[in-house]
């Protein structure tokens, strides 16, 4: 009898595991799902945002309906502090924040909710280095000049690269950034530079070279903010790390601040999301980012699809969260000097 009643229990494990996997499949079907995106309308992360979820509804079992809504606010920090505490987790919700955000927590941001090593994350369509560009007629020409002549540049909230970096550079490196904050958008802020309320902007390169003002030879490129030189970048255009050699303690902390550029525009999902439909929708992220038909339309919309996928944005992550405690505290006393990020 016992015998018979451990076959039992066997074959009832055996089907029941099929059955779950296929009920986090069977789950999607006649859904509606959210992409929410915690940048402004108009700018290149909404319109990646937008053709994701153009595309990637093909790659998830049963074709779901997916709806892209703009939730923008504090340099992303409201939608990350909204996916960590309130969002649904379900596998139906999941959103594009700041590459910034994940590091927040280990340096010492204000009014951030979310745990990043437990959030889950779904992908990145491209790997892009944030710039810091100027108008042609601005006194500021090169990077060395920022050492002695002052550079307003258009910012949103304060979480966001468009404050952060000058703001960052300012207090580390003595750059004189003047950092004007309260646009809604990279939009605004170029319209405001269009306007000479502004004379630059620090923001992801592809923005920077969608502008009319790019485009017709009315910007400067003062450097890079990377780890590495970007190959889509012109080669003259320095990195910041060069203004730090010779100073291993300084390179150390600057790497530290620019490790968020690997990051790309992380798309992450709450906590807590059954780990099946975690799976489905990473496979559903990376096989859009092989889709044809997505990469021809993004080739038209002028932007370069260069994924990370979910398990590396972990990897990433997670490894950044291992950085020697006297890099974090120098970083995090840099950053306490200037302003965290605003209120959501």
């Amino acid at each position: 009898m016992m015998r018979r009643l451990s076959l039992a229990l066997i074959t009832f494990a055996v089907l029941l595991l099929p059955a779950h996997a296929q009920s986090d499949a069977d789950f999607y079907k006649g859904k509606t799902m959210s992409v929410l995106i915690g940048f402004g309308p108009g700018g290149v992360n909404d319109v990646w945002a937008r053709l994701l979820a153009r595309y990637m509804p093909r790659h998830i079992p049963h074709e779901p309906t997916m709806v892209a809504q703009n939730m923008p606010g504090a340099g992303t920090l409201k939608l990350a502090n909204h996916l960590a505490t309130g969002a649904p987790r379900d596998g139906l919700v999941f959103g594009l924040i700041s590459r910034g955000i994940p590091l927040e927590p280990l340096l010492g941001g204000a009014n951030v909710q979310l745990d990043p090593l437990k959030m889950n994350w779904i992908g990145s369509p491209d790997t892009d280095t944030t710039v810091c560009a100027t108008r042609k007629d601005a006194k500021v020409q090169k990077l060395s000049d920022l050492r002695t002549m002052e550079l307003a540049v258009g910012a949103t909230g304060s979480g966001a690269d468009s404050a952060i970096y000058p703001e960052f550079l300012a207090e580390f490196l003595g750059f004189k950034f003047k950092t004007i904050k309260g646009y809604p958008g990279s939009n605004e802020i170029v319209m405001a530079m269009e306007r000479k309320e502004v004379q630059g902007i620090c923001m992801a390169y592809s923005s920077v070279a969608r502008t009319r003002l790019y485009n017709d030879g009315e910007l400067n490129l003062l450097f890079q903010a990377g780890l590495e030189k970007d190959p889509a970048i012109p080669a003259s255009v320095p990195l910041t790390t060069e203004m730090t050699a010779g100073n291993q303690q300084d390179t150390d902390a600057l790497r530290l601040f620019l490790a968020r550029a690997a990051l790309g525009r992380p798309f992450m999902a709450p906590p807590g999301v059954p780990e099946g439909r975690v799976k489905i929708l990473r496979k559903a992220f990376d096989d859009t980012m092989a889709d044809k038909a997505f990469i021809d339309e993004a080739q038209k919309l002028k932007l370069a699809v260069e994924p990370i996928s979910g398990e590396r944005l972990a990897q990433i992550i997670a490894g950044i969260y291992t950085t020697p405690p006297q890099v974090v505290q120098r970083v995090t006393k840099i950053l306490g000097n200037v302003s965290g990020p605003a209120q959501p």
